[in-house]
């Protein structure tokens, strides 16, 4: 499986409190650059504005003064230098959305996360302020909330009560130095979006098309795999969870060429998987093993589809500029075959002669079949994992992406076929049937066009063929 980006948004309540932790050398063990688009009397107003605007809304919980992207880096950017690099990612965020930023480039204390810390601000500074004057005397309760006359903020003793405020005729009530917030900043479209912008600013200094990222689709039939940092004390336990979800997309590729649709496979991941997971954690907490076992469940419960489910037979649309593309997947398909077969037959009979193995002198025996099983079981996973491979070869980042476009493309070329077979059809019976108008075949030209734009909407540039230097990888 492809390596995903990671970046992910916090909201800030106290944001000149999160700039001073973020650009701190006292704080930061390994801090290596910092960046303004806006001095500190800006983030000041700015917080001031919006809790003031915050208490005057009345809503309950805290009140969000910014927000804070975290942007993973590869290891090999720690090769640059470091300032250009924050300021280059930093502007880019800038010229995109129009709104001042702070950030800062570190490195975890043992130095395993590269990443970024990039604070922007939701409001844009006014061409001029918004100065309100009071044309009557103004009151305002304790919690910050106007009211209407100054009875409201009167004790027993007819004074103003501690904490409230009058605001007299001719004097300002309200002023306003920022715009509203930009709702844009708080919805799935635009994080997508950085998502998106910021891995192809990651890839684009990277010259090794494998050590290139990709952002992960939630709606993927895939579960996205964790990163493993150098002397990550909880290692074993991401690597074990990595292998539970790697056993799961090996299957969801195994299924997908298996003939079980892709919107058959979402279902068995959300409710086989999302659910039972969420419903664990408001039950029991976040517990590692109990998710593995999870996955491990619904990857046999699509296991068992898989069995039920025969090969589908090879694709025999021939159509020239369609032929490669079925040749293809005759190819994968006959790859998954050989799967099955060690799936359903070899493995299982292995199994069942170590059940049948019994007796004090069978030590030997048993030992040799677990050997056996063991091996079994390592080749399909590498069978598994080399079909992605030959899928990537030829532009297409996984098995859900190709059969996409396979399906896609079939249905085009079907299509053409049924036209083309009308046409012959009507042609055959223009000696016997006076004809209507003008009998045209399905124009060739268009469908190899069609077929072409939903290739290169689908597929990646193909890795090319070349010596890898040493600088370009991933020294991970």
């Amino acid at each position: 499986m492809a390596r995903h980006s990671f970046i992910q948004m916090s909201k800030l309540p106290n944001v000149k409190g999160r700039i001073s932790y973020i650009t701190s050398h006292a704080r930061q063990e390994n801090l290596y650059a910092t960046y303004r688009t806006a001095d500190n009397e800006f983030w000041k107003n700015l917080a001031r504005e919006s809790q003031q605007e915050f208490k005057r809304s009345g809503t309950e919980g805290k009140c969000i003064e910014a927000r804070e992207l975290i942007i993973a880096l590869p290891e090999i950017y720690t090769r640059y230098e470091p300032q250009e690099v924050l300021e280059d990612f930093t502007e880019e965020f800038r010229r995109r959305y129009g709104v001042e930023c702070v950030s800062a480039l570190h490195h975890n204390k043992r130095k395993t996360n590269y990443h970024i810390h990039l604070i922007f601000s939701e409001r844009k500074l006014l061409p001029e302020p918004d100065i309100k004057i009071a044309t009557r005397s103004v009151f305002y309760d304790e919690t910050g909330k106007r009211v209407r006359t100054k009875k409201e903020i009167t004790g027993e003793d007819g004074q103003i009560r501690k904490g409230c405020t009058v605001i007299k005729k001719g004097e300002v009530y309200e002023s306003h130095l920022f715009t509203v917030k930009d709702d844009k900043f708080k919805s799935e479209p635009f994080l997508r979006e950085v998502k998106e912008i910021y891995t192809g600013l990651i890839n684009r200094h990277i010259s090794d098309p494998e050590q290139q990222l990709k952002v992960f689709d939630k709606n993927s039939v895939y579960l996205p795999t964790k990163k493993i940092g150098k002397n990550n004390p909880k290692a074993a336990e991401i690597e074990a969870d990595n292998a539970a979800r790697q056993e799961w997309n090996r299957t969801a590729d195994m299924a997908l060429l298996s003939g079980i649709s892709e919107a058959k496979i979402l279902e068995v991941k959300q409710t086989e998987i999302h659910e039972k997971a969420s419903q664990s954690i408001k039950s029991k907490g976040w517990l590692p093993n109990l998710f593995r076992g999870i996955v491990a469940k619904a990857k046999d419960f699509l296991q068992n589809l898989i069995r039920e489910k025969d090969m589908p037979p090879k694709p025999t649309l021939d159509m020239a500029e369609f032929r490669h593309m079925r040749n293809l997947m005759i190819k994968v398909q006959d790859k998954a075959k050989e799967i099955k077969n060690l799936q359903d037959k070899v493995l299982p009979q292995l199994k069942q002669q170590l059940a049948d193995t019994k007796g004090l002198f069978k030590d030997k025996e048993r030992k040799a079949l677990e050997v056996k099983i063991k091996e079994t079981e390592a080749e399909i996973a590498d069978r598994l994992d080399k079909i992605p491979d030959t899928l990537k070869e030829d532009g297409y980042p996984d098995v859900q992406v190709f059969m996409r476009t396979f399906r896609e493309m079939e249905s085009v070329v079907e299509q053409y076929n049924r036209d083309l077979a009308e046409w012959e059809y009507q042609v055959s019976r223009k000696s016997t049937t006076a004809a209507k108008g003008p009998h045209r075949p399905p124009e060739r030209q268009s469908v190899l066009k069609h077929l072409r734009e939903i290739q290169e909407r689908n597929r990646q540039k193909p890795p090319q063929r070349q010596r890898k230097k040493s600088i370009d990888r991933d020294s991970r």
